[in-house]
């Protein structure tokens, strides 16, 4: 006779846990603005029903995710809401399996593309002048056979600088991260600097003379670049 199998038992959550889950739900329910003290630590625990060292664990995880600050000498704070916990964390939690590089690559391709038309609207020449700068140091690099990756992070930041949107400016670092993180696990002898350094020179270029279709095939060019590096490395 057939019967259910037994179902694993649940296991509780960890106290830290349930500690972090009541003092998220404290500060939602009482709607307490960026700034506000908390109760003294003691105080916390005693509410709580837990130990200093559990109340301080789920602190600590709380610290790491932005949602508190403490002061040391003067308290715990609820923290102004930010991305940049969350964007700090996902450079580093892609992970460098070639799936996921692909993904990450065509969402910052999609973005970028769709965004340089308002750079085009938007870019002085002080970013202008920055952009010409960075594409003379890759070539001096590219000749010489160094790598330029520092260059190549900045140009991208420098595209958008103009737009004044941080969060955007932060991610374009995230997603460099990512892939700079995960190619040193590609075969990169294919790849030209110079030819790299040809890319970045004729999106600028193109930026210069306020050519909209011509910067935006520029950009989506050197991004088929990158994605047939990433699928020559999943062919070996």
């Amino acid at each position: 006779m057939v019967g259910k199998v037994i179902q694993p038992l649940t296991r509780a959550p960890l106290l830290h846990v349930s500690v972090q889950e009541s003092l998220r739900s404290y500060i939602a329910d009482n709607s307490l603005e960026a700034g506000t003290i908390l109760p003294a630590e003691g105080e916390l625990a005693a509410q709580l029903g837990v130990s200093r060292n559990s109340l301080r664990e789920g602190i600590k995880a709380l610290e790491s995710l932005g949602v508190l600050e403490t002061r040391r000498g003067i308290g715990i704070f609820v923290k102004a809401f930010s991305f940049a916990p969350l964007l700090d964390n996902l450079a580093y939690g892609l992970g460098d399996a070639l799936r996921h590089m692909e993904e990450v690559l065509e969402i910052r391709r999609t973005l970028e593309v769709g965004l340089i038309g308002k750079t085009l609207d938007m870019i002085g020449p002080e970013d202008l002048a920055e952009l010409r700068a960075t594409t003379d140091r890759m070539r001096a690099h590219a000749e010489r056979g160094e790598p330029f990756a520092e260059d190549d992070q900045l140009f991208h930041r420098l595209l958008f600088r103009c737009q004044g949107n941080e969060t955007f400016v932060r991610l374009i670092d995230v997603f460099w991260l990512a892939f700079y993180k995960a190619s040193r696990f590609f075969d990169l002898d294919d790849v030209d600097p110079m030819a790299t350094w040809r890319d970045h020179e004729a999106i600028v270029d193109a930026l210069e003379s306020k050519n909209l279709k011509e910067v935006r095939m520029r950009l989506d060019r050197h991004y088929e670049g990158i994605s047939q590096v990433i699928a020559n490395n999943k062919k070996k």
